[in-house]
């Protein structure tokens, strides 16, 4: 039975994995970070496509039926041109939950966190065309929080600072609704409870994720086997992991060469 690809710039797309296997606990799935080129929130729209291709076609190449893109900035940049290119097979991206939050408001005020890349693709513009209709969104980047997820200070002083630089405005302005639109932001969950308090309810879109890929699955396999791979350290990668809640044990390392992923 063939695997399930996914990834993203890091360990942020552990959180859809984590989902998914929850779902599919017999599926073999099949993960790559591209950690030489994370963040992608600074990167540019063409720049990410091209990452997001040479590691689609490396996937395709392992047998993979479908393709989870992980990652709001790479579904941003990437999800409708990889569609257009390879249009006989299936991708899965990140959808900002904006029409949940937009449903479930009661304030009319609804905060959407992500990179700076992701609000500057068409998908999210169009998402809040066709679901924001009648609410206030708030859209605020969080330049350096990947990088500090990353470097394992989910619950640090410094990155409590950071979130409430960005949050304590959309608060005051009436917030009930936060939207996480970026993988990695599930990590500091914690703090942004914290920050948030009980009147505001946060969207992790994860779990839809994991729902969507079930209902896209043609066959799913029945062996539960895991790989990892990434395009950086794979020591530090596994650290990363490690140090933010999931057990891993080794990964592989691959390399860019002209635009495709080597071993």
């Amino acid at each position: 039975m063939k695997p399930i690809g996914i990834f993203d710039s890091g360990i942020g797309g552990l959180t859809i994995y984590k989902a998914i296997r929850e779902l599919m606990p017999n599926q073999e799935l099949i993960y790559v970070a591209d950690s030489i080129h994370l963040p992608y929130g600074d990167k540019s729209m063409n720049e990410i496509l091209q990452y997001s291709k040479g590691i689609s076609e490396r996937l395709m190449e392992k047998g993979c039926q479908t393709i989870v893109i992980a990652c709001n900035t790479a579904s941003a940049a990437a999800l409708h041109p990889l569609r257009k290119i390879y249009h006989n097979f299936t991708f899965v991206g990140m959808e900002p939950a904006v029409k949940p939050a937009a449903e479930q408001t009661q304030s009319g005020v609804v905060g959407v966190i992500a990179t700076v890349a992701t609000f500057q693709g068409e998908l999210f513009k169009s998402v809040v065309e066709r679901h924001g209709a009648g609410v206030k969104v708030i859209e605020r980047p969080c330049p350096g929080l990947v990088q500090q997820i990353e470097a394992g200070h989910c619950n640090s002083i410094e990155t409590e600072t950071m979130l409430r630089h960005w949050l304590e405005p959309m608060l005051a302005s009436g917030m009930d609704r936060l939207v996480l639109a970026c993988t990695h932001y599930p990590f500091v969950l914690s703090l942004l409870q914290k920050i948030c308090g009980t009147s505001v309810t946060i969207i992790d879109p994860a779990p839809a994720i994991a729902r969507q890929v079930v209902r896209v699955v043609r066959e799913q396999s029945t062996v539960s086997t895991d790989s990892y791979f990434t395009t950086g350290n794979k020591t530090q990668f596994v650290q990363a992991a490690n140090n933010a809640g999931y057990k891993m044990e080794t990964a592989t390392e691959l390399h860019w060469q002209n635009g495709h992923l080597t071993i």
